[in-house]
């Protein structure tokens, strides 16, 4: 500033004007390096992000305070004036927070106060931490024998909180208490899905129950599992009917007798029908009825026992053989039952039973009767035919053996002529018999000889016969030895 009076003096000054600065604006956070995502395994103190603070007030008013909203595990740490880093402040679980959204406030320190906030999202990377978990702690079955073959019996099921291939669950049968080599024959489980298939008709009487281990596995790696037990228990059905033990058939068919003494009291116990039932529970209840009886009220039946006892005195006028037929049912639906045949004989002693049984003959089987008819054929055809091959052999040899005994040798015989007789010349081929033959035959007559004409032909050998012939080229003559 300068002043100047009127005589012309001057004065000069500097005035300095200080402007105030009042807190007028806000401070910003700018992000410089912020990532798509952070994985869930991430170690605490692992850096995430960096950012820095603008406030364009001075003094106190630019001076600015930054901190995090919300219970997110991160926080900020002062990397330089108005710069800062943003770091995790504890373990990440992407199962439980996939993402984050992180707030910024930041407080310049005038009077009054300004401040600001910055938002981000911060995605939470997948790692493969969770292990499949099934739905129950064990599983048991139930299945009806005779099933369908190829009919699903139950379903597993599997869950992973992770995502994508760790999440990814296959099942699979890893143990059982079969046969290792019959395991994939009795049951499969479908990878994809958890059913469990069985592969052929369970039956209850060869296999009450099987243990199976399944497992969960998912797709990540390294691969996580997780296993559980399930029980398979076969239910019974009524496919087996009641075989009875006693009475039984002998070797040869026949059936068994039981002795009643003549003084039997009523209730006395006579036999017991014994019957087992390979089925189960009320399928393997059995009970007994009388089906027939040569007298119905000579004897009682015991309806689950069995026990057959007298129900009177034995009477005069009762037979002393009785017959009775009992069925054994078992207590299934629809029930299935058998029967049984007793013979009931009335006596003291051993002797008095023989007669009666030898006398009663047995009745013939047809089936045994057919058996013998077949037999008999068979042999008959049999013998039969190796007569037929022996005859044949014995033809056979006696042909060849004639060929070699008579096997000829060629000489020729010559007659000279004797005209006075009124004969001709004649020559014939002989064959001569082998050595104890006591004639030979002379075969083929070179010249024709005339009707009614004789040969004679003699020597020390043999005598020659005569033979007349007419209208021949071929004679035999036969020689016997002298």
């Amino acid at each position: 500033l300068e002043a100047r009076d009127g005589g012309g003096m001057i004065a000069q000054c500097t005035v300095e004007i200080e402007v105030l600065d009042e807190n007028d604006h806000v401070p910003e956070v700018l992000f410089q390096s912020l990532p798509d995502l952070i994985m869930e395994d991430a170690e605490p103190g692992t850096h995430v992000a960096l950012f820095k603070t603008r406030d364009k007030d001075s003094g106190r008013n630019g001076e600015v305070i930054c901190k995090l909203e919300g219970g997110a595990p991160f926080k900020i740490l002062t990397s330089s004036r108005n710069t800062y880093k943003l770091v995790t402040d504890g373990v990440l679980d992407r199962e439980q927070n996939p993402e984050y959204n992180i707030t910024i406030r930041a407080t310049d320190k005038g009077d009054p106060p300004l401040s600001s906030s910055s938002s981000v999202t911060l995605l939470i990377g997948d790692v493969n931490d969770n292990a499949p978990v099934f739905t129950k702690v064990s599983y048991v079955v139930q299945v009806s024998e005779n099933n369908p073959p190829g009919a699903s019996i139950t379903q597993v099921s599997a869950s992973d909180p992770d995502s994508g291939p760790n999440g990814h669950v296959s099942y699979s049968i890893i143990a059982s208490d079969l046969e290792p080599k019959s395991l994939w024959s009795y049951v499969t489980v479908n990878a994809q899905s958890g059913v469990v298939f069985a592969q052929r008709a369970f039956d209850h009487e060869q296999l009450r129950s099987f243990q199976l281990t399944l497992q969960a596995r998912d797709q990540g790696s390294p691969a996580l599992s997780a296993n559980v037990s399930m029980r398979v228990l076969v239910g019974d059905r009524n496919d087996n009917a009641p075989r009875v033990l006693y009475p039984a058939l002998e070797l040869d068919g026949s059936a068994l007798f039981d002795m009643v003494p003549r003084a039997a009291e009523p209730g006395y116990l006579v036999t017991k029908v014994v019957a087992v039932d390979a089925d189960s529970g009320h399928n393997a209840w059995l009970s007994y009825h009388v089906l027939q009886a040569s007298d119905p009220g000579l004897f009682s039946l015991g309806l689950r026992t069995g026990e057959v006892r007298t129900a009177r005195a034995l009477g005069d006028r009762d037979a002393a053989r009785q017959r009775l037929l009992v069925a054994v049912r078992d207590g299934g639906q629809p029930p299935l039952s058998a029967t049984a045949t007793l013979h009931l004989i009335f006596a003291d002693s051993l002797q008095e039973v023989l007669p009666d049984l030898s006398d009663d003959p047995l009745p013939p089987d047809p089936q045994a009767e057919l058996q013998f008819y077949l037999v008999v054929a068979l042999a008959l055809i049999s013998v039969l035919f190796l007569l037929a091959v022996i005859l044949a052999i014995a033809l056979r040899l006696r042909h060849s053996s004639s060929s070699k005994a008579w096997d000829c040798f060629q000489a020729e015989v010559v007659v000279p002529p004797n005209y006075s007789d009124g004969t001709l010349s004649y020559s014939y081929n002989l064959c001569a018999a082998p050595a104890g033959k006591a004639e030979f035959n002379s075969l083929t007559c070179n010249d024709q000889l005339n009707s009614g004409q004789d040969i004679l032909f003699g020597d020390s050998a043999g005598a020659l016969f005569p033979l007349n012939s007419s209208e021949s080229t071929s004679h035999q003559v036969s020689f016997l030895r002298s």
